[in-house]
């Protein structure tokens, strides 16, 4: 644990000057061993100096508002010698190689479940949308061309199968939520036992039988070299037909191109996307021209209440690390004892 004789920062936290909930400054700054430093995003000399002299680093998770040469890579860590550990501000760390900072012995942690809730609720705002048709009844009453609420007659969801993949904090929370509009809940999670998929309020399944019998499929995977591409033509041909594709996962898990054929094709019903392959996805994408298709600006998790979670959860997390104790969300428990020998040489007892 940090040394109480220890009054005067000698530990820098950094973060780029994007927009985060004040949350995090205010808790960092509680902290009189460790001192704040905003770094400019579009910096160049300035920027890679602080980083070079940081203990600590909070990176967005988001790849679009992180520019590349400040994202966490094996070129970046080369100059950072004195970086201990890596807060990546969100559940997803796209922004952070993780297996580069393993080799580094630099900690790395997420805020997966701070967003989980707001998330979950985005699933379900995309799932109504489809089936209710609400974008399109919006547009008619919009344009004065509604006539006949026939002509936008939607659909009910009780009954039908919805097939989850991926059941950690976000999906646990889709299920229970799915639970009470009278859905059956089936889902696929390599990472977990079936007792434990049970337990989360979900029938297991395999990934193959899922696409066979979900009437709805949703994604809360994260996108690694395991989930890229998962849903491509082969995978969204399986699916049943007349089915509904949802994902507030990661742009990149779904072929964006496949699942636009898919939709062209009739084989699938609809799709509620909150992500996407480039964000913001181009005003003319073939996705957007459809009426089939319920679409939002990856802003699931972007909540003021969301946002303040990870923001207090990020800076709990590395006040933790620099004060010698484990975090909640480590990434790479393998470089635990290597990151506790370097935070020692930095006078920190543990």
């Amino acid at each position: 644990m940090r040394d109480a004789a220890v009054s005067t920062p000698d530990l820098r936290v950094v973060r780029l000057d994007l927009w985060i909930d004040p949350a995090f400054d205010e808790a960092i700054a509680r902290d009189a061993t460790l001192d704040l430093r905003v770094l400019p995003a579009q910096g160049d000399a300035v920027t890679a100096a602080g980083l070079a002299g940081a203990h600590a680093y909070h990176v967005s998770a988001a790849k679009d508002e992180v520019p590349a040469r400040w994202q966490v890579s094996a070129d970046l860590l080369a100059q950072c010698p004195q970086l201990l550990c890596v807060s990546s501000g969100g559940a997803g760390y796209d922004t952070v190689d993780v297996a580069a900072c393993t080799r580094a012995g630099v900690a790395v942690v997420n805020q997966a479940g701070a967003n989980a809730a707001s998330v979950a609720e985005m699933t379900f705002a995309l799932l109504l949308s489809l089936v209710k048709r609400l974008g399109e009844s919006e547009a008619a009453l919009r344009a004065g061309t509604a006539v006949s609420r026939e002509a936008l007659m939607g659909r009910e969801i009780e009954g039908r199968a919805i097939g989850i993949v991926g059941i950690g904090e976000i999906g646990r929370r889709v299920a229970r939520i799915a639970a009470g509009f009278g859905l059956k809940v089936i889902a696929y999670d390599p990472l977990l036992a079936d007792a434990q998929i049970a337990e989360r309020g979900a029938a297991p399944v395999s990934f193959d039988a899922l696409l066979e019998q979900a009437d709805i499929v949703s994604l809360h995977c994260p996108l690694n070299a395991v989930t890229r591409g998962m849903f491509g033509a082969a995978a969204l041909r399986r699916m049943k037909r007349g089915a509904l594709f949802v994902s507030t996962a990661r742009g990149g898990i779904h072929d964006e191109d496949a699942l636009l054929a898919a939709l062209e094709s009739g084989h699938l019903a609809g799709a509620g996307l909150d992500v996407w392959q480039v964000e913001p996805p181009p005003p003319r994408s073939g996705l957007l021209q459809r009426r089939d298709v319920a679409a939002a600006f990856h802003t699931g998790g972007v909540t003021h209440e969301g946002r303040r979670k990870v923001a207090q959860g990020s800076a709990t997390q590395i006040i933790d690390m620099l004060a010698g104790r484990k975090p909640a969300r480590l990434l790479n428990p393998e470089v635990w004892p290597r990151f506790l020998a370097r935070l020692a040489e930095h006078g920190v007892k543990v």
